[in-house]
């Protein structure tokens, strides 16, 4: 089988070929590229893979209907919204994903901007390099507030039991409770939820429910001088609704890992120059052992797919 890595995995390439070493070994063929975006030259790159590996870029029903060998798609990433599936499922190809590598990851870059926020990290390092004083950024610990927690899969529930530790309360909304959820999650409705806490943090897919889940009218529920974090997907977010609470001082700030594109971002991007915001090229996710994670995780997708025991099936 023809396997086609189309974007960088994140590990070194020696670990790379490690991984890939036993494919090869059985007479597969596997060749990496870096990534590229344009279409065109991923059709030109794939035209005859069995097999297409990626991460987060985009993958179109262009791509895919254009690759004629093409029988499984396997995404090194948790979402999965910038592959269209209907176009993998109108050819009968098989998709799976890379769940749970980056849990960690992602909650811990999720406490590390609340901590960031409340203690205002990035204003008083700027005025430590300057000379000056922590006069008037004084910040608030995080222990005793109230968090509210959207998205209760395995990347919420590892940053509520994060949050559980540094003594907060935590406010929890998912679609379905199962009656095995922690007793320290005080489950509630969404409108609730934003009203009562003092950070709410967002870790739901995107689908068309949750797409700009945060607007106007849902962030006019917030409570006043609460913070917003968003390290799951961009589009979930009214970006401009958002640097509008920001600016106006409604909200008393933001930390933003994800965005409506991947970056880099138009330096004119309303949450690039508004108050309070803390923005990171979407780097949650990365770290050097999930990076390790993932790519084991697609290695193995691959082996136990050609088994005929396909593994985080998404399609």
């Amino acid at each position: 089988m023809n396997i086609v890595l189309l974007e960088s995995l994140g590990i070194p390439n020696n670990l790379l070929m490690d991984y890939a070493k036993p494919l090869m070994e059985a007479g597969h063929n596997f060749t990496a590229y870096e990534k590229d975006t344009n279409p065109q030259v991923q059709i030109e790159r794939a035209k005859e893979a069995d097999i297409i590996m990626i991460a987060n870029m985009p993958l179109t029903g262009e791509v895919i209907s254009s690759c004629k060998n093409l029988k499984f798609i396997d995404v090194a990433f948790t979402g999965v919204d910038h592959v269209d599936l209907g176009a993998a499922k109108l050819k009968g190809i098989q998709v799976s994903n890379a769940a749970g590598y980056s849990t960690q990851a992602v909650a811990e870059l999720t406490i590390c901007m609340m901590l960031s926020l409340l203690r205002n990290i990035p204003q008083v390092e700027a005025r430590c390099r300057e000379g000056k004083t922590k006069d008037g950024l004084v910040g608030s610990e995080i222990m005793g507030k109230t968090v509210g927690i959207i998205g209760m899969g395995a990347i919420g529930s590892r940053t509520a039991e994060l949050l559980n530790v540094f003594g907060c309360h935590i406010l929890g909304n998912k679609r379905h409770l199962t009656g095995t959820e922690p007793s320290f999650i005080e489950f509630t409705s969404l409108e609730d939820l934003l009203s009562r806490s003092d950070i709410v943090s967002l870790h739901c897919p995107l689908n068309e429910d949750s797409r700009h889940l945060i607007n106007g009218d849902t962030i006019g529920k917030m409570k006043r001088g609460a913070y917003l974090i968003n390290a799951s997907r961009g589009p979930v977010v009214d970006s401009q609704a958002l640097a509008d609470a920001l600016n106006s001082g409604y909200l008393s700030g933001a930390g933003i890992d994800v965005f409506e594109n991947e970056p880099p971002l138009d330096t004119k991007h309303p949450l690039l120059n508004c108050k309070n915001t803390m923005v990171t090229p979407h780097v949650a996710f990365a770290s050097v052992q999930s990076m390790e994670a993932r790519a084991k995780i697609v290695f193995d997708n691959i082996a136990t797919w050609m088994e005929g025991n396909q593994t985080n099936i998404v399609l």
